[in-house]
């Protein structure tokens, strides 16, 4: 992308992590900003200093409310140039222990709200580019490097990254097929300080079982998220940077941590040669080995 002063981004999960810190670089640039979010109280915090700026409460699993925030967007700054698919949540534990509102929270957050995003704004910023030459825009969706591996003791969170890449890669290639002045960029972070550990503080009522309590395995995935995540060394603003730059590079992969993919190779040499997968603590045996007691009660 070209310019971006006097250009629209729309990010979703914008009150904090990747969201807020890529809504503060975009108001920097001068671009109109709007900011999403399920938690009102902390969107307003983290609006005070962003700039030409709207701020919108909605939850992403609902396909009317981010129809409802196309349609604000449009009608305070036309269409937007960037969308930034990003809200999403954290779950871990052993795959089958996974409730049904277990599965319809983080697939309807992290898998849906970026479908009802990429189905809502994508037609929008076709028609601005088939009625003006000079339109760019630029679709970003948050998956993870969960999205291209499978850390085990981490099921669901996998499941729906890993459909976000598919999502996205797909949506790359099909704007391809119908426009040069669309495109498209996956985000596939590693362990980053973002909050996303605490994702359960927003989870609504309805999607939790009633009188449901973690079980041993989602206790030992809350607390080694936790320990990862607030750990991280690279954080959130420089990842916003990460993205922006690959936005005006339109380049497609962004990646917090490129050592991970040697991780990744492996994973894909395992498809290609058709062996089992390989243990993925094989060069820290001693994490998977206190993992392993932990879960079988040892």
């Amino acid at each position: 992308m070209k310019t971006l002063t006097g250009r629209t981004l729309v990010a979703t999960g914008a009150a904090s992590g990747f969201g807020l810190e890529l809504s503060r670089l975009a108001a920097r640039e001068g671009m109109n900003v709007v900011m999403a979010d399920v938690q009102p109280d902390a969107l307003e915090l983290a609006a005070a200093d962003v700039g030409e700026m709207m701020a919108h409460r909605l939850d992403v699993s609902k396909s009317e409310q981010v129809q409802a925030l196309a349609d604000a967007t449009v009608a305070r700054f036309g269409t937007p140039h960037v969308v930034f698919n990003n809200a999403g949540v954290g779950a871990g534990g052993l795959i089958w222990e996974h409730t049904l509102k277990d599965w319809e929270w983080v697939v309807g957050v992290n898998l849906m709200g970026v479908a009802h995003g990429v189905r809502i704004f994508t037609p929008l910023m076709l028609a601005a580019a088939a009625r003006d030459p000079a339109y760019e825009g630029h679709i970003v969706n948050t998956a993870s490097m969960a999205g291209l591996l499978n850390a085990p003791n981490m099921g669901v969170y996998n499941v729906t990254k890993h459909a976000v890449v598919s999502l996205s890669e797909t949506l790359y290639q099909d704007l391809s097929l119908v426009t040069d002045q669309v495109s498209a960029s996956v985000l596939c972070p590693f362990f980053v300080p973002t909050g996303i550990h605490l994702s359960h503080r927003n989870r609504p009522a309805e999607m939790k079982e009633a009188g449901q309590k973690p079980t041993r395995s989602q206790l030992i995935a809350q607390a080694m998220s936790e320990q990862a995540v607030t750990k991280g060394k690279v954080t959130a603003a420089e990842v916003a940077g990460f993205v922006l730059d690959a936005v005006r590079e339109r380049r497609f992969y962004v990646y917090s941590h490129p050592k991970a993919l040697a991780t990744v190779q492996t994973r894909l040499e395992d498809v290609m040669l058709g062996r089992n997968p390989t243990d993925p603590f094989a060069g820290k045996p001693e994490i998977g080995a206190e993992l392993r007691r932990a879960l079988r009660g040892g």
